[in-house]
């Protein structure tokens, strides 16, 4: 697998893959180019099946900021009519999609702040841990947004219920790994000091583990957690958020 990115460190050893967010000056905030190379990382994933853990982590302070709301400003300024926006939000849902589906266990290693876009790459991971220091929001409301970033919202739903999820969307509260915790959003809560040997107790078993046994069992998870959902409303999320930043730029111009 190439092992040099624009916006990722990414580290083979043996069975398990490491891929950490390299973009600590904005505090990872997940851009066009950010999305482009984790494709090519996850799509290599799914060709190289002797990977059975991916470890997904971030440079610098923080995870994730979320969405780079730069990267929207740009294309609505070199694209009104959002065509560019509804590609990103594509490819944000081809990231989550690859993360839940990848043939390879993915664990999310999370610490200081956790927000928006990141809640949702983090969520999409098959176990998650993070330093008890961490802060999680999402703050799509609070910045005129639908919270349509990745189709996270069923996912946030079937992890951790309806009625907590719509306080903190509602609300845009803060909230710390204690109740990330609380809400199944973190497995373990840990100083971080900690997270290397957590992540390390939970990689140890799985590379153990048939390929076959692992492929199977995610994709009976998935299907299972899905199971009550009719149809996927997700995948009109490209289209809902490019939808309402192109009608909020109009409404902010004179």
């Amino acid at each position: 697998m190439r092992e040099s990115f624009k916006t990722l460190e990414v580290a083979h050893e043996g069975p398990v893959l490491t891929v950490r967010l390299n973009s600590p000056e904005s505090g990872n905030a997940l851009s066009g180019p950010m999305l482009d190379d984790l494709l090519t990382v996850l799509g290599a994933v799914q060709d190289a099946p002797e990977i059975r853990v991916l470890i997904l982590s971030g440079a610098g302070a923080d995870f994730c900021l979320g969405g780079d709301r730069g990267d929207f400003a740009r294309s609505l300024a070199a694209d009104g009519t959002g065509a560019s926006l509804r590609s990103m939000g594509d490819k944000a849902r081809r990231v989550c999609d690859a993360l839940a589906t990848a043939n390879a266990v993915t664990i999310a290693r999370l610490h200081g702040r956790v927000v928006g876009a990141g809640i949702a790459l983090a969520v999409f991971c098959d176990l998650r841990a993070g330093a008890d220091t961490c802060r999680f929001r999402l703050p799509e409301l609070a910045l005129g947004l639908p919270p349509a970033w990745g189709g996270v919202l069923p996912r946030l739903l079937n992890e951790s219920g309806a009625a907590r999820i719509r306080e903190l969307i509602l609300t845009g509260e803060r909230f710390d790994a204690a109740k990330a915790a609380e809400l199944s959003l973190l497995h373990k809560a840990v100083p971080e000091e900690e997270l290397d040997d957590v992540i390390a107790k939970w990689t140890g078993p799985l590379v153990r583990r048939s390929p076959a046994a692992l492929r199977s069992a995610k994709m009976m998870l998935n299907a299972y957690a899905g199971a009550n959902r009719l149809a996927d409303a997700t995948l009109f999320d490209a289209e809902l958020l490019a939808s309402v930043l192109v009608a909020a730029e109009s409404a902010r111009r004179p």
